[in-house]
């Protein structure tokens, strides 16, 4: 048995823990071979693979980021992208694939196998936590803790200077990593892309905070949207997905606030840094999981499934399923969490 995996879309801390689960226990318990596909369905569609053993898959645990590389490449809209797949697999005597991904790399593979019956096996990555088949996606733990620590250190600044500070963070549709790192970091608002925000609003919330001697921060995902206004874009390009490229929410909305208030307001944008670095002990945990079920999913023949995380158990779900809606935001989860807002 020959086992091809893949890693696409967005980069996460926790990718090498799956990648090292899945060839641990496939080498030393059934004794399968692997293939991997470099960059994402790039790998598959150009024929471009590594050697994965033992040896290549040791001490990789705490590293970021992902030793295949990773691209948001859509095969779906390739030339003649489906048989080229079929072709590597066959070239390499691949049996079955593990895809590693979020939401669009895990929605060619629900189409591969069940429309052109390409056998595939999906594990959910994602640091927006936005799948909602499972209760948490490895690189989400990691991507609050680091949001949680810089909006600790913005605090001190921000009170030094007493100014406002706005702090924007990923989450194109679902505001999981600024609820989360806001509540925990302290924020004097949270803005998310489930609930359009009144800028106003935002400004009373800065005002009282000043009343009060203290420099307020403000936590904002890079896909909320004002009352009256739309998404701010970084340019109008989009990705093989149809997807737009998002961030300078946070500096619009700095703008506005300092226009408003007249209080001095400055912007810092994490961006990629919430996906680099190692992951946490949590994640590690997930993603060594995750990958020991998806290899057991291969074993057992059980193809279009998604290993997924339920309380504390790892239980298998129809890839199709797990893409079918983005797990957000609800609104009474909102209003509780809004008790620490001004």
């Amino acid at each position: 048995m020959r086992v091809g995996v893949l890693t696409g879309g967005g980069d996460c801390p926790g990718l090498n823990a799956v990648i090292r689960g899945i060839v641990r226990k496939g080498v030393q318990e059934y004794g399968y071979e692997f293939t991997g596909f470099r960059d994402g369905w790039r790998g598959p569609l150009d024929d471009d693979t590594v050697r994965l053993d033992i040896p290549a898959v040791r001490g990789i645990l705490p590293r970021g980021g992902t030793i295949l590389g990773s691209s948001r490449t859509n095969p779906l809209k390739a030339e003649d992208g489906i048989l080229r797949i079929r072709e590597t697999l066959a070239t390499h005597g691949v049996d079955a694939l593990i895809v590693i991904g979020g939401e669009d790399t895990l929605g060619v593979a629900a189409t591969l196998t069940d429309t052109h019956g390409i056998p595939c096996v999906g594990v959910p990555k994602t640091i927006d936590n936005d799948l909602s088949a499972t209760d948490y996606t490895f690189g989400f733990d990691t991507a609050v803790g680091i949001a949680t620590e810089a909006i600790d250190r913005l605090h001190t600044t921000a009170e030094s200077h007493m100014r406002v500070l706005v702090c924007e963070v990923m989450g194109r549709h679902a505001g999981w990593i600024a609820l989360h790192s806001g509540l925990a970091g302290g924020a004097n608002a949270i803005l998310i892309p489930e609930q359009r925000f009144d800028v106003d609003q935002v400004c009373a919330w800065v005002t009282s905070r000043f009343k009060a001697s203290y420099a307020p921060i403000v936590v904002i995902a890079e896909g909320a949207m004002p009352k009256d206004g739309d998404l701010v874009l970084k340019d109008g390009t989009l990705d093989s997905f149809g997807h737009v490229r998002l961030s300078g929410i946070g500096e619009w909305l700095a703008k506005e606030i300092e226009k408003r208030t007249g209080k001095e307001a400055r912007t810092t944008v994490l961006g990629h840094v919430q996906r680099g670095g190692t992951p946490s002990a949590f994640d590690r945990w997930l993603a060594t999981r995750f990958g020991l079920h998806a290899i057991d999913a291969v074993r057992d023949g059980d193809y279009g499934k998604m290993v997924a995380l339920r309380g504390t158990d790892i239980v298998r779900v129809p890839i199709a399923e797990a893409t079918a809606r983005l797990k957000t935001v609800g609104p009474e989860l909102y209003e509780e969490v809004s008790v620490f807002f001004g």
